[in-house]
């Protein structure tokens, strides 16, 4: 709620409560107005019981119990006023008479309160208008403000490289940063100029964020951070002035780090726009490349920004001078995974058997944001049990929970659903189990979470950068599975293998056009494409070959697929027996594990053969 319409609200109130106050003062009946006449008549009478002097007005009670209201004038006494009319003074002692006191102030308020009421709602009017204008003219005032938030050198919650695990390379590459606002004389004297501006890029989740205030945190200089949508609005010049004012604040901070975060909102290559050089976005990267480039090399200030599309960023702001470096973040390995966890469990209550390098080893490819969520949920899950620690108990069900989603308890499947479910993720373990080139199976279990009706985790051994056509190929197969498993016990399929036929699909593709694996059309690619990097996602692709080629991809796509499919199904036919093993056991208990799922195999999973140079017979 704004602050004018909260004053209007009190004001009002307060009126209520000034008229209720009002309305409590002379609740009795008023008293008739009577004339000076008509009291000398009743004291000759004797009707008049009692009379009351208050100033200029007498308040008379009759014997009836009857009062009136008589005005005399000011300059005579009650008593002068009564002896000109020839009222004798034996009439007058059988009424009681008496003087009601009046000070200064009440006959001040008496005097004001006709116009109190009116002067109040005059005077708050005026005020709430003055109040509006004021602040019309303070917002104008700040629009062009920058907004950025400062956290100071001496900040409580000041983050070093201690509080930020993994990314060794990235922090190497920054401490040369951190030295040179310690200590610039040391890179001066040298005639060394410290890079102006230091470009972070990554997945989403890496800790583009988090390093850069820990960069700040390390050299103890002040940190302006700011959205790179936060500098566009839709009137012409904000954005620009937003930038002068973000600098001119950093200037008189120095040394100190500026810090944009998803620079690629305001920082895309222009030209593509139907705005040109009008467009607002531009003004406000024009403005920054001014900004840099205006920089004196040793003034201290350091240009920080993080993007994951490093992909879309104008030329003129990656040239050197400007966001001359740029650190790239990985996601973390085994041993990263680790150390992050261990970082995010602090001040948490851990039983000691928790081991987070099992944990680490079973999340491959999770940033640290997903490894921070893990966390979470874990203490979520252990405080909605009502325990006093977090447990592995919690811990590995979060890991699925992140991964897939949480389990859907209301959606209950049929015996006959149950079963099929059985069997399809049976037949995806076991294929996975007996191709040495898949990935051991971590987990079997048909509890639906999120769209799927149950599971298989698949995870590798080791941290994997490269990946060979036999993968490819077994990979394919183990997805198919689930397809073949269905076909060979039921003797029919369903749409629960839709996810999978996909899978197996892209794959198959990806193998033939991307990574020139097919051995009918040979090492090349087909297609240009344009891809988010750090996304994962393909943007547009432009075919570069022909019909024919087309045709021959779509059979080569079809054959490697097939080739997978008999895979698959010599698997399960050789190895029904466990098939059927696997599937009453899960129907039976839902869940099961590695070492329960091995121990039904009769075997561990077979390493993967390792790549062995061949011996040149010819020399």
């Amino acid at each position: 709620m704004r602050t004018a319409t909260k004053q209007i609200i009190i004001f009002l109130l307060l009126l209520v409560a000034f008229a209720a106050l009002l309305s409590t003062i002379n609740l009795g009946k008023e008293p008739e107005k009577a004339d000076i006449k008509t009291l000398v008549a009743q004291i000759m009478e004797g009707q008049a019981k009692s009379v009351t002097i208050d100033g200029e007005s007498l308040l008379v009670e009759l014997q009836s119990g009857k009062k009136e209201r008589v005005r005399k004038e000011a300059q005579d006494s009650f008593t002068t006023l009564l002896k000109n009319y020839g009222v004798p003074p034996e009439k007058l002692q059988s009424v009681a008479v008496a003087v009601k006191e009046q000070s200064g102030l009440s006959v001040f308020f008496a005097t004001i309160a006709p116009f109190l009421v009116p002067f109040i709602l005059v005077a708050a009017f005026i005020f709430l208008m003055m109040r509006q204008v004021q602040g019309a003219n303070i917002r104008a005032l700040s629009f062009g403000q920058s907004g950025a938030r400062e956290y100071p050198k001496n900040s409580k919650d000041r983050i070093t490289f201690k509080d930020v695990a993994g990314v060794r390379e990235a922090k190497d590459e920054l401490l040369e940063v951190v030295e040179f606002l310690k200590n610039p004389k040391k890179f001066i004297s040298l005639g060394a100029k410290i890079p102006k501006g230091v470009l972070l890029m990554g997945s989403p989740g890496t800790g583009k964020t988090l390093l850069a205030r820990a960069v700040a945190g390390e050299a103890k200089v002040p940190f302006f951070s700011i959205s790179g949508s936060e500098f566009v609005e839709m009137f012409v010049g904000v954005g620009a002035a937003r930038v002068r004012d973000l600098f001119a604040r950093a200037k008189k901070s120095t040394p100190c780090i500026v810090f944009i975060d998803e620079i690629d909102a305001v920082g895309r290559q222009r030209g593509a726009g139907l705005g040109g050089s009008h467009d607002e976005r531009e003004q406000t990267l024009n403005q920054i490349l001014v900004e840099m480039d205006g920089f004196d090399p040793n003034l201290g200030v350091i240009v920080m920004a993080a993007t994951n599309r490093p992909d879309v960023l104008d030329p003129a702001l990656l040239r050197p001078g400007r966001f001359d470096r740029r650190v790239v973040l990985d996601l973390p390995d085994i041993n990263d995974r680790e150390m992050i966890l261990k970082i995010h469990a602090r001040g948490k209550p851990f039983a000691p058997e928790v081991k987070f390098r099992t944990v680490a080893e079973r999340t491959p490819g999770f940033s640290g944001a997903d490894l921070a969520n893990i966390v979470n949920e874990a203490a979520i899950l252990a405080a909605r049990r009502n325990k006093k620690q977090i447990s592995m108990e919690e811990l590995l069900p979060s890991i699925e929970k992140v991964m897939l989603g949480p389990e859907r308890k209301s959606h209950i499947l049929s015996e006959e659903e149950k079963m099929l479910t059985a069997y399809h993720e049976g037949g995806h373990a076991l294929v996975a189990h007996e191709l040495p080139y898949a990935d051991p199976v971590h987990k079997i279990s048909i509890i639906s979470r999120g769209a799927a009706a149950g599971y298989t985790i698949k995870l590798p051994s080791e941290d994997r950068h490269l990946r060979s056509r036999q993968q490819f190929l077994d990979d394919i197969a183990v997805s198919l599975g689930g397809f073949v498993a269905e076909k060979e016990v039921f003797g029919e399929v369903t749409t629960g293998a839709s996810n999978d036929l996909k899978n197996a699909t892209r794959l198959t593709k990806a193998l033939i056009t991307q990574y020139g694996m097919s051995e009918r059309l040979g090492p090349r690619t087909f297609g240009e494409r344009e891809e988010m990097i750090f996304l994962g996602r393909e943007i547009t692709e432009q075919r570069d070959y022909s019909e024919a080629t087309s045709e021959a991809i779509d059979e080569e796509v079809s054959r490697i697929i097939a080739r997978a499919l008999k895979t698959a199904e010599d698997t399960i036919r050789k190895h029904r027996a466990l098939l059927d093993k696997i599937a009453q056991t899960l129907i039976k208990k839902e869940n099961i594990e590695r070492e329960e799922f091995e121990s039904l195999m009769g075997h561990a999973h077979a390493p993967r053969p390792r790549l062995v140079p061949h011996v040149n017979t010819l020399s």
